[in-house]
């Protein structure tokens, strides 16, 4: 439940600091007092969406704080641990700040949060019924969704939804797969032909490479030949040979050793260039030996190439990404399928369509059985809201194919007078109408709010009189079991509450600031006085009063 609220230059409102207890309590004041700025603030620090002109004039930032008592709220704390922002044991405290320029923070225990993380767990903590919900109640998805509420029925619908897409999504493959049939086949036939052709050229980049560097050397046999033999010549055959001329070098040179020792590093020099020029001519001729210059084996090279070249051609690759395109033909086969695929799939979309059925008929039973209690219970608040006679009822319309939201669509049906027929809500309610049954419809449907604090914004416009005093009646019954404030204007309703606050605003210095103030038991006589009085009040007026709440006059 709500604990405390914190409203810093919010509004008109410069500084106010508020502690909350359990029960019924009543919101009052002068029209234009400011009644509705205590639930636009919370409104706020629960991630509701903050304009500038939300900050007091002249003022740089409002600032909104909230402490809730969570714990008896199981759900949120586990929420809250699981987004990493517990705080103290059993305390949530919510922070809004809001510039000038319109820019927000939001904070959950002191961490930083976004709006969406402040409206989730906003929506375990509290629940804002406004003087203009009952128009939501002519939306299919909110009679929906207040069904679905009441029956505790939420998880089940949302698992109904959640099977009902899976469905669709095989669905509609399968059906795609089978308009494109033809199309299919033709280019499953294409691929697997392609298929064929790729893993029969038995092509790898690691033989392309060793090809092209064997065809380089096949391709120039006779020069490398040439080459070869005429190395040997020049070195070693000719009578003028390198080997010829270089040994008789080294042999004078030797002999000079002889007489000069400074010539030894010349000829050992000398004798390792003859050893080198010997190795060079040995090297030649087994070159020689081992070069194969055999024109079929070219031959075989040359059209093996070709088949490669050709293929990367007709693929539009260059031959090094031939193995990718073959990954990716069998990548499209794969998606494509087979005709076993086909049967699986076709399998696969029946037993999805079966599961979202067999969910979604236990899902219409809830629905039909918890449809007939809501109606009992709004048609008999009805007959306390001056509608005496009228009755309500929560109606399933079938839907052949069944959709998202199940095997039936929700309408609220209303008879404003007896013996009149049913129709829908939107067709048949007068507004005054549409405000009463919507407040039926609030209170019979908070009787299963999981929220510990529920807010009704002068949900009791329009009534009076006896009505009002049996809203009041309504609003205090629900306070045994919630925190519930409301904002009102009627006496009768602020007389069955718990505590009162009173909304005032005053001009100081030509500022206009609004304040809120727990009243004690006299100020409330007087509250009750003015709301129940016209300019004067008068001594018969705060006696009936005093009636109202109990106290003696």
């Amino acid at each position: 439940m709500l604990k405390f609220l914190s409203i810093r230059d919010f509004v008109i409102v410069d500084s106010l600091e508020l502690d909350f207890a359990a029960g019924f309590t009543a919101l009052t004041g002068e029209t234009g007092a400011g009644k509705s700025i205590l639930i636009d603030a919370l409104s706020l620090a629960l991630g509701e969406r903050g304009e500038a002109s939300m900050v007091r004039a002249g003022c740089e930032r409002a600032e909104i704080s909230a402490e809730f008592d969570i714990s008896a709220l199981p759900q949120v704390q586990a929420w809250l641990q699981e987004q990493g922002l517990e705080g103290d044991a059993g305390v949530c405290l919510m922070r809004r700040v809001l510039d000038a320029g319109g820019r927000s923070r939001g904070f959950v225990n002191g961490g930083s949060a976004t709006q969406q993380q402040m409206r989730a767990v906003g929506e375990f903590l509290l629940d804002i019924h406004g003087q203009h919900a009952h128009q939501s109640l002519l939306r299919p998805d909110a009679q929906r969704e207040i069904l679905d509420g009441h029956a505790n029925l939420l998880r089940d619908a949302e698992a109904v939804a959640l099977l009902y897409r899976d469905w669709q999504a095989l669905h509609r493959r399968r059906m795609q797969l089978e308009q494109n049939a033809a199309a299919v086949l033709a280019e499953r036939d294409l691929l697997q032909f392609q298929r064929s052709e790729l893993e029969g050229l038995n092509f790898s980049v690691a033989e392309w490479e060793e090809l092209q560097a064997e065809h380089s050397r096949l391709s120039h046999a006779a020069n490398l030949l040439e080459t070869a033999q005429f190395g040997v010549e020049v070195l070693s055959e000719a009578d003028t040979s390198c080997l010829a001329q270089l040994n008789a070098l080294t042999a004078r040179v030797r002999a000079g050793v002889e007489f000069d020792a400074k010539l030894q590093e010349t000829l050992t020099m000398l004798e390792s260039a003859q050893n080198d020029l010997q190795e060079s001519v040995y090297a030649l001729r087994h070159y020689q030996q081992d070069l194969d210059a055999d024109p079929q084996q070219l031959r075989e090279q040359e059209q093996r190439m070709a088949a490669i070249v050709e293929a990367a051609r007709k693929y539009r690759v260059t031959p090094e990404q031939l193995p990718a395109a073959l990954q990716g033909i069998v990548a499209r086969l794969d998606e494509l399928g087979g005709d076993a695929d086909m049967e699986e799939l076709s399998r696969q979309d029946a037993a999805a369509h079966e599961q979202y059925l067999a969910l979604a008929r236990k899902l219409s039973a809830a629905r039909k059985q918890a449809a007939g209690k809501l109606s009992q219970e709004i048609s008999l608040a009805m007959q306390t809201l001056a509608m005496q006679g009228g009755s309500f009822a929560v109606a399933l319309l079938p839907l052949a194919e069944g959709n998202a939201h199940g095997l039936e669509a929700v309408e609220f049906q209303v008879a404003a007078n007896p013996g009149v027929p049913m129709r829908g809500l939107a067709k048949v309610a007068s507004g005054g109408e549409l405000s009463r049954i919507s407040l039926a419809i609030q209170v019979a449907a908070s009787q299963a709010a999981t929220v510990p604090t529920l807010i009704f914004d002068e949900v009791d416009s329009g009534i009076g009189g006896r009505v009002a005093e049996i809203v009041g009646g309504l609003l205090k019954q629900l306070g045994k079991r919630f925190q519930v404030m409301c904002v009102t204007h009627l006496p009768q309703v602020a007389a069955m509450a718990d505590a009162q606050w009173q909304v005032s605003k005053a001009a100081t210095d030509g500022v206009t600031l609004s304040n809120i103030r727990v009243l004690k038991p006299a100020e409330r006589v007087e509250e009750i006085a003015r709301m129940l009085g016209g300019v004067k009040i008068t001594d018969t007026t705060r006696k009936h009063a005093a009636e109202m709440l109990g106290i003696p006059a």
